[in-house]
């Protein structure tokens, strides 16, 4: 009796081991199919953030501080792989993107601002590698030379709105200039040519303003609003909600008072590479919108599929 008993006991205990052993195996199966889902699942979204007067990096009062720094919670609550953010603020004759080893240098790229301004931090990592795909994507489609900057930070275009949206500074970021020289086509094709990053979970942010013209700013204006600001984003909020891109495209001569919305292109030749890296069959869908000044949209669009 003794001998079967302890028999027994062992073929149980086999058995527990065993099905133990099993279920284990099949999680462990289970939980590499989810996380090869997740990394394969890659971005369809890419975003156009009108970052407008640097002071957004301190002032409450601006709601579209506010909306950043719930753009996580929100807007986008995947976290992505790594950013690739275009800033009005670089401007290059050939595409450039920096890539930087380490944490990046916070550029202070503004004069004449409260101090503590000067004293903000945004040391996220650069990626060399995804300025090298960002190179060779370029250069693939006809975009050559592509210059890679391996000392230039982030500017105030870049650092003020993901120190907001991503304020841990632990996604690797990558910043892409602007050619004024070029036309709003020239941008539109350039992110068409970075689609593909998408697919490896790379965030793509254009940066800028959806109206820029510092010079027609009203301090004193209170909460009403310019005519000819509130027209020109009044056409290219429709235009986007609409997926009219070519339209878009051809701002200059189809929009209201373009001129005096951009008299230079910088902070809005952003949003053609956000487009147009959303490729077809998608349209805009406007995230945020206020005013500050009387002339400074700080109107925010995101780029998806059309019917989501």
């Amino acid at each position: 009796m003794h001998a079967k008993s302890i028999f027994f006991i062992y073929s149980i205990g086999c058995l527990c081991f065993c099905i133990i052993f099993t279920l284990n195996f099949t999680n462990r199966i289970e939980t590499k199919k989810e996380s090869s889902s997740m990394e394969n699942k890659g971005i369809k979204e890419t975003f156009y953030i009108s970052h407008g007067a640097p002071t957004l990096s301190i002032d409450d009062s601006l709601p579209a501080r506010h909306f950043l720094k719930s753009f996580q919670q929100k807007v986008f609550p995947e976290k992505p792989k790594a950013i690739l953010i275009i800033s009005g603020h670089w401007e290059t004759s050939d595409p450039a993107v920096n890539a930087i080893s380490g944490p990046s240098e916070t550029i202070h790229d503004f004069y004449g601002f409260p101090d503590p301004m000067y004293r903000l931090k945004y040391p996220a990592p650069g990626s060399p590698d995804l300025a090298n795909r960002v190179k060779q994507l370029l250069q693939k489609t006809g975009f050559g030379p592509v210059q890679v900057d391996r000392k230039r930070g982030l500017d105030h275009g870049a650092w003020v709105p993901l120190m907001l949206m991503y304020p841990a500074a632990d996604i690797p970021v990558c910043q892409l200039s602007v050619q004024t020289h070029k036309d709003a086509a020239h941008h539109y094709r350039i992110g068409k040519a970075l689609a593909p990053l998408k697919d490896d979970g790379v965030l793509i942010i254009g940066s800028g303003a959806a109206t820029h013209n510092l010079r027609l700013i009203d301090r004193q204006g209170g909460d009403s609003v310019a005519d000819w600001a509130y027209e020109f984003d009044n056409w290219i909020k429709k235009a986007l909600l609409e997926g009219r891109y070519e339209d878009v495209n051809d701002y200059e001569e189809k929009a209201p008072y373009a001129k005096v919305a951009h008299p230079r292109p910088d902070h809005f030749y952003p949003l053609h590479v956000a487009m147009g890296a959303a490729e077809e069959n998608t349209r805009g869908e406007l995230v945020h919108h206020s005013w500050s000044y009387g002339t400074l949209s700080y109107a925010s669009y995101k780029f998806t599929e059309k019917g989501e």
